[in-house]
């Protein structure tokens, strides 16, 4: 399913969007709106997902027995290299 969006944008914009449109960036105004909406949800999504982890961390920080089992596994796959 879609929903029709309807907005007003400065005459710069439309502008800018035409010639990405004339330039073959996007098909149309409407996949040019499309593309920006998704990037804007896109990059507010990965914020909110890297603020949470943030979080979790202030919550629950690291110790060193929480980083001694990784830097073991690095020291072992060095080890494990032919050079």
């Amino acid at each position: 399913m879609t929903v029709q969006l309807v907005t007003r944008v400065p005459d710069s914009i439309a502008d800018a969007v035409d010639h990405l449109v004339e330039a073959g960036v996007f098909s149309s105004r409407s996949d040019a709106v499309r593309a920006g909406l998704e990037a804007v949800v896109d990059r507010e999504r990965r914020q909110q997902i890297g603020n949470a982890i943030v979080d979790g961390y202030r919550r629950v920080p690291q110790d060193q027995d929480d980083l001694h089992w990784s830097d073991a596994a690095t020291s072992a796959m060095i080890a494990e290299e032919p050079w």
